[in-house]
């Protein structure tokens, strides 16, 4: 069969109007992953990536071109919008095409999804197996069930992400990283109970972690190493750090395989204050930065969250990074129902005391799913107008009771915390050398005139 996969990530991005090849952010893996599963089935797949076209113009021909049997499409919240349209314009087309959305959004609010006539299939949870299955069935001619439960596969039996599908190479978190960079997946799911994200998240992974083993993970960075020679990358796991024996594992098959491209990934403060062995082991491996959610520098907000760590870990944590030149990404929220003026400072001060690489705030968002989606739902704070609302990124007010003028200013604050005293220390030190490399240069010259 012929099958399109749609992404339609433009909610933030917008469309590409110049036609320049682009370096994308980052590939879609759950996308990407489907991809390669239903190609080792033997069906003919293509993919329009939103983010590469100039208009929706350019959609419409696309599709016309690729001509598909079935569409199949991934759905955030953030991008209910596109992803509605383009199902429109795929069924304007052509009526016979199937439409089958996926992805975080249908399984969260499954009774807005299915309230459109044009999708014919919705499948919740994981694809791979499920998919494939499904257009087995519509091949046969068969009437499958409109709302399919998905499978969840063994991570280790999937066929590697066709990252060959979008087209392009993914752009590094920050500058320091080298490209080409890759963003790669080891496991599914997250063991902890932040009220932000949970049960939202177990409803898709199921409440355990399936992770990778270190040897599958290890084969896929050996095959991107000869197709790419990737200079450095980021793993991509909601924690990765939450197996220490993974980890530990992975970091010596890492060494022993002679990767040396440094890499990034998101840990917890309560974690790495736990495990300062293995911190150093990822240093030594070639860990440059960690991403850390400190989300919030008051206790109280911290139980809100039910976050399950404390403020300080919070600074120390930062300090063990610093004891191992690891870098810090710190994630932190302001405006989080019931938070007063005096925690939004204490969070302040705890960036101001921390002074991370890198600062990166967001405006709480209230995510379809979970529990404080629920509590916002509940006592009428939500301010979510429609679902281009649900980005993280603090442009606009997201709950009612909040002062977001004050807001704005403690964000623009934190964002100008100066370089911690170490960077600074670190950055003299050369200049110091360099100056003292150019002065014996300089004597030598001078040394002849001397003697004479």
């Amino acid at each position: 069969m012929k099958v399109l996969l749609v992404f339609a990530g433009i909610s933030e991005t917008g469309f590409n109007k110049t036609k320049e090849r682009l370096r994308l952010v980052w590939i879609n893996h759950g996308l990407a992953s489907i991809a390669s599963s239903t190609k080792k089935r033997g069906h003919d797949v293509s993919l329009i990536d939103l983010r590469q076209l100039a208009s929706w113009d350019d959609f419409a021909d696309e599709v016309k071109r690729i001509s598909p049997d079935v569409a199949g499409i991934t759905m955030m919240s953030v991008d209910y919008e596109p992803v509605m349209k383009s199902i429109e314009m795929i069924k304007n087309i052509d009526k016979n095409i199937k439409v089958v959305i996926g992805g975080p959004h249908p399984n969260l609010a499954l009774e807005e999804v299915v309230t459109n006539a044009n999708i014919d299939h919705v499948v919740l949870g994981e694809g791979e197996i499920t998919f494939t299955n499904l257009l087995k069935e519509i091949e046969e001619g068969k009437n499958p069930e409109r709302v399919i439960k998905g499978i969840g596969p063994d991570l280790d039996n999937l066929p590697f992400v066709d990252r060959d599908i979008f087209g392009a190479g993914e752009m590094p978190i920050d500058h320091f990283l080298r490209i080409p960079f890759i963003t790669i997946i080891a496991g599914r799911g997250c063991k902890y109970n932040c009220s932000f994200c949970q049960p939202a998240e177990r409803s898709i992974f199921g409440s355990n972690v399936r992770r990778r083993s270190t040897d599958n993970v290890i084969e896929e960075l050996k095959l991107l190493r000869r197709r790419l020679d990737f200079q450095s990358l980021m793993m991509h796991d909601d924690c990765l750090t939450e197996d220490k024996k993974w980890v530990l594992e992975f970091c010596d098959k890492y060494r022993k395989e002679g990767f040396r491209q440094p890499f990034v990934c998101q840990s917890r403060a309560d974690i790495i204050c736990k495990n300062e062995d293995m911190v150093n082991a990822m240093a030594q491996a070639g860990l440059v930065m960690f991403m850390i959610g400190f989300e919030s520098g008051n206790q109280r907000i911290l139980n809100l969250l039910r976050k399950g760590t404390k403020v300080e870990h919070n600074y120390r944590a930062n300090q063990i990074c610093g004891r191992y030149g690891i870098r810090v990404w710190a994630n932190y929220m302001l405006g989080i129902p019931t938070e007063a003026k005096e925690e939004v400072l204490d969070t302040l001060k705890m960036i101001k005391k921390i002074r991370p690489y890198r600062a990166s705030p967001a405006f709480y968002t209230p995510y379809p799913g979970s529990d404080l989606y629920r509590y916002c739902k509940e006592n009428d704070l939500s301010l979510i107008k429609d679902h281009k609302d649900y980005s993280r990124s603090p442009y606009s007010p997201k709950i009612k009771g909040i002062d977001y003028v004050f807001l704005n200013e403690v964000l623009k604050e934190s964002m100008k915390i100066p370089i911690s005293v170490k960077v600074r220390r670190k950055i003299d030190h050369i200049i110091e050398r360099k100056i003292k490399k150019h002065i014996r240069k300089f004597l030598r010259h001078l040394q002849p005139v001397y003697e004479m």
